[in-house]
């Protein structure tokens, strides 16, 4: 329930397997296919195409804690923003092996795409979720 005397979101992170957040926050950091955008307290309804990249809490209960998202919708209200991604990782909890194997199979896959458009903006996506989960991991993402 979000606390509208103090001025904070209630913020909700949920993947199709787990809760990974519901806890409030002063503002949001949140990645969207066209870029990071913050949200305060108060903020006007919007519904986002989320990116892959962190989500950043500041502030209240969630204070300080990082998530590397992909895939998925953001829904912002006044008083609530709610997460709704395909996966989403601490970033201690990123497998960088696997993260790595993933950017080179983006390569591969934009080095083989030839003339096709789609398999061009196929690859960058596997390359753009695997560089973001790597930075994360590693604590520079954004």
């Amino acid at each position: 329930m979000a606390e509208s005397s103090t001025n904070t979101l209630r913020v909700r992170l949920v993947t199709p397997d787990r809760i990974l957040v519901d806890q409030t926050a002063d503002a949001v950091e949140v990645p969207s296919e066209t870029g990071y955008f913050e949200v305060l307290y108060g903020a006007a309804p919007l519904l986002a195409v989320l990116g892959a990249g962190e989500v950043r809490l500041h502030g209240g209960e969630a204070e300080g804690q990082r998530f590397h998202v992909a895939r998925g919708f953001v829904e912002v209200l006044p008083e609530r923003v709610t997460i709704l991604a395909e996966s989403a990782q601490k970033p201690e909890e990123i497998d960088t092996g696997a993260a790595q194997q993933m950017l080179d199979r983006g390569h591969k896959l934009w080095n083989e795409a030839g003339e096709d458009a789609g398999k061009y903006a196929h690859a960058e996506e596997v390359i753009e979720e695997a560089e973001s989960r790597l930075a994360s991991a590693k604590g520079g993402a954004k």
